[in-house]
């Protein structure tokens, strides 16, 4: 029988290279050559420290990379096997590091007046990097272009036509930029306050990724302006999913999750009622498995992971995940790490942050 799982591994292990593999504790080693799937995640040490890890399907470290502060979301190149550590909003710093270590990490900086919100992605051909950013002053959200062939200087921005852009990504062609503007005004005189919560705008843009041109804005309805647009992901036949936070009352029962494709307005996903329940107006991680046509959600505060048919939008399992953090596809369904440590089910010490990515060298799942 064809086995993917095997395939990876060996693809990931033959372009680590020898240096990369000598490098590694022996115990490290064993954990890579049996694994079945490779993922990124920031992480938090138990003495405190911040870090990129490297970690198998099973929960195991294979490397760390130390970041300067907390990470939040992560990006991946199929192209060139670079993966991205963004900081957490609203941080400033950017470390973009090779898994297979044949190439010292690369720290980039916000420019002024800007920071990041955590979130990017690399053009198919991995030679541009795109950040979603915040103008604080102004107001409005950015998307900053970075060089990926010139140590990822600064070589450009794209406005995302909203306020509060989160998380974004870069459909396959790579003519379109997918921006889930948040709508929710910050700046960092404030921290991590929420400035507008009675008067926001979210929204899900398509953005012309040679021009910067708006193609599509669509809104949220205006009886639904506090469900944050926060995460969005692309199944196999390029339909959008995006999944929100609700800044409305607690015992209000918002969509959370939904889809669109170019020229269609938003579709919500009807979610059992017990389901919106769990997740707690608070999905915090969204993934497509496009080869099992399946769409993953998370929820921290809900404590849950939840897995979605993509095409009846039926919800298929409801699993207690305490503190559910990162999904990302695995060979089979989805991986997903929690808050306190918990990888698919293997515990450990550290705790892993809000997301997690694939990148062992494969198809996209």
């Amino acid at each position: 029988m064809w086995n993917s799982s095997a395939i990876d591994r060996r693809r990931f292990v033959k372009a680590a290279g020898l240096g990369f593999l000598a490098a590694l504790q022996p115990r490290a080693l064993m954990a890579l050559e049996r694994a079945d799937a490779v993922y990124a995640s920031g992480m938090r040490d138990a003495n405190g420290s911040y870090a990129v890890a490297t970690v198998t399907e099973r929960g195991e470290i294979v490397d760390r990379v130390a970041l300067p502060a907390r990470a939040h979301g992560m990006a991946f190149s199929q192209a060139t096997g670079k993966t991205v550590a963004f900081a957490r909003r609203p941080g400033t710093y950017a470390m973009i590091f090779d898994a297979h270590g044949t190439t010292d990490p690369i720290v980039i900086a916000s420019v002024e007046g800007r920071h990041f919100y955590g979130h990017g992605a690399f053009s198919p051909d991995g030679r541009i990097l795109y950040a979603s950013e915040n103008d604080f002053d102004a107001n409005r959200g950015m998307i900053g272009l970075y060089d990926a062939t010139n140590r990822f200087a600064r070589i450009g921005e794209f406005e995302t036509y909203g306020v509060g852009p989160h998380d974004m990504t870069v459909t396959d062609d790579g003519r379109m930029l997918v921006v889930a503007n948040g709508g929710i005004e910050t700046h960092p005189d404030t921290g991590r306050t929420k400035l507008n919560l009675t008067s926001m705008q979210p929204s899900l843009t398509l953005i012309d990724s040679a021009t910067g041109g708006l193609i599509e804005n669509h809104a949220l309805p205006p009886q639904w302006a506090q469900v944050s647009t926060r995460h969005v992901d692309i199944d196999d036949s390029g339909r959008i999913w995006f999944a929100c936070q609700y800044e409305g009352h607690r015992n209000d029962l918002p969509p959370l999750v939904g889809s669109f494709a170019k020229g269609e307005d938003l579709r919500f996903v009807e979610l059992p009622e017990e389901t919106t329940r769990r997740l707690a107006n608070y999905v915090g991680a969204i993934a497509v498995n496009r080869n099992d046509g399946l769409v993953g959600v998370t929820s921290p505060k809900g404590g849950v992971a939840v897995t979605i048919d993509a095409r009846s939008g039926k919800v298929l399992s409801e699993t207690t995940v305490p503190d559910a953090a990162g999904i990302a596809p695995a060979t089979d369904g989805f991986a997903v790490s929690s808050y306190d440590g918990d990888f698919l089910g293997s515990r450990s010490s550290v705790a892993w942050d809000q997301h997690i990515v694939r990148i062992a060298p494969s198809r996209r799942l």
